[in-house]
């Protein structure tokens, strides 16, 4: 499948995937966001051998925002629908049953920062900045950037970087949880590689169910994420997974889930 604004990688049993703009540091415009969804599609549902998808930026951003030069003569009608439209890819990255990983290299920003926080982990550069500076331009965040950065960093300081318009740096934003790990910048693909690769080498079912039980429990009240629990453990049984692992465990060896 052949893109003309990013870059699709496949590593073993890793998807990479890799905006890339660099001349406009990666700024997401319909055409891109179109083929972000078509490389995730594709490595989700049409590649059994990839377990865990990277995410990155070309250059010095990861994304540095949504497409300005795209964005400034749009109506309310058309602005509703790029947002509606950038707002469905994400979801389809979070939702979407492999694992994804973040590797923040650079600028993440308005729509690079929700990009981030739409996947499963994020591992930033120690050079990496972070923010949601949409007020700046008189607009708020599209891609659902006030509901996930509030879920995942809390409300108080959602509002506060969101009605600020403040950019960040990695650690920073390790501190109040956006970020898993901050690491230097020559180190981050092998950082995000290694990581990839360890959960790639776990019960790949077992991964899948654990991410949609999680995405789903977390809306709900615990009763009910919990029976939520209850049916992907039991689910997990007929994949014939927990046989092998629990035998290989035994036999002192590694399992094999194939």
């Amino acid at each position: 499948m052949e893109f003309k604004n990013i870059i699709v990688e496949i590593k073993d049993k890793v998807g990479i995937v890799k905006i890339n703009r660099p001349d406009a540091l990666n700024a997401l415009n319909t055409e891109t966001l179109g083929e972000l969804r078509k490389a995730m599609h594709s490595l989700a549902f049409e590649n059994d051998t990839v377990k865990v998808i990277v995410l990155t930026g070309e250059g010095k951003a990861f994304v540095a925002g949504a497409d300005i030069s795209e964005m400034k003569d749009m109506s309310g009608f058309e602005a509703r629908e790029f947002s509606l439209l950038g707002q469905k890819v994400f979801n389809f990255i979070a939702t979407q049953e492999k694992p994804v990983i973040a590797a923040v290299n650079g600028f993440a920003l308005g729509g690079g920062c929700e990009l981030a926080l739409a996947c499963d982990i994020r591992v930033a550069s120690d050079k990496a900045k972070l923010g949601q500076p949409e007020v700046n331009l008189g607009v708020i965040p599209g891609f659902a950037g006030t509901q996930r950065l509030s879920r995942l960093a809390g409300v108080a300081k959602a509002k506060e970087l969101i009605f600020t318009g403040d950019m960040i740096d990695a650690q920073t934003a390790h501190s109040i949880g956006l970020i898993n790990q901050v690491v230097p910048a020559d180190q981050l693909m092998t950082t995000c590689m290694d990581l990839a690769n360890k959960i790639a080498s776990k019960g790949p079912a077992a991964v899948k169910l654990a991410k949609t039980v999680i995405n789903k429990g977390i809306q709900a009240d615990l009763s009910t994420g919990s029976s939520y629990e209850a049916e992907a453990f039991g689910l997990c049984f007929s994949t014939g997974e927990p046989k092998e692992g629990m035998t290989a465990f035994l036999e002192k060896r590694k399992p094999n889930w194939s």
